[in-house]
């Protein structure tokens, strides 16, 4: 009896670590104007965002949403922030070493490799790159800047408590991503990925959805990503 007990409450603990990990991505058919103004986001907001690699609370508070339809990958965020820092800059600028932004990393077949990193400043300015691969067992440090999602929108708008950003993705650019392995997401898909927001305010912070347990390559901890599960 006391044997099961231990296995039914390890059980239970194993569930609840893994649920946690997973983030919803929620079929919309809302149209969606890409625009800052959140007042047509139907989906719920996960958060809020911790420091990446602690788990601590935040100084300021992050959430974020995720949905799909069958052309495109939808993303929103809530950012309180008292002190904004940047300004608009052109399209592929190293913003997230001095601007306030998010960031999104997205790796539909989770092998660790040629995933997508976006990121967006609360002016609208952004990035978008393939992150080839990180870690020394498959060749180390390799980026690709010069790879665009064609059809990326990226809105921001300031807000009277921060700012709200707000992407979309469409699917068929992912497709172009070599050695990315994209096909199409389905209800029940499951991608692997994280969502982040660097604040350069009173007191810089580097956030995360989900928090890493190690220390090793920042933001980029491929083997410690989330799960986004696509919702009917």
């Amino acid at each position: 009896m006391k044997i099961s007990t231990i296995t039914f409450v390890l059980c239970l603990m194993y569930a609840t670590i893994n649920y946690s990990q997973n983030i919803p991505v929620h079929k919309t058919i809302e149209k969606l104007s890409i625009d800052g103004d959140l007042s047509d986001w139907k989906t719920p907001f996960s958060g809020p965002f911790v420091i990446h690699n602690s788990g601590e609370s935040a100084t300021q508070n992050t959430f974020v949403s995720l949905s799909w339809n069958d052309e495109n990958l939808y993303i929103a965020y809530r950012c309180t922030d008292s002190k904004i820092i940047g300004k608009v800059q052109k399209k592929d600028s190293q913003i997230f070493n001095t601007d306030d932004l998010i960031e999104i990393f997205i790796d539909p077949d989770g092998d660790g490799q040629n995933y997508i990193e976006i990121g967006v400043n609360a002016f609208s300015s952004n990035y978008d790159m393939v992150l080839k691969c990180i870690s020394p067992l498959c060749g180390g440090w390799n980026t690709s800047m010069a790879f665009d999602i064609s059809g990326l929108e990226t809105v921001s708008k300031i807000t009277a408590e921060g700012y709200n950003t707000e992407i979309k993705i469409p699917f068929f650019s992912l497709k172009t991503v070599k050695n990315g392995n994209f096909t199409k997401p389905k209800a029940g898909t499951k991608w692997r990925g994280n969502a982040f927001r660097i604040d350069y305010g009173n007191l810089t912070e580097y956030l995360a959805l989900q928090h890493y347990k190690s220390l090793k390559y920042g933001f980029h901890q491929p083997e410690e990503f989330a799960v986004f599960e696509f919702m009917e």
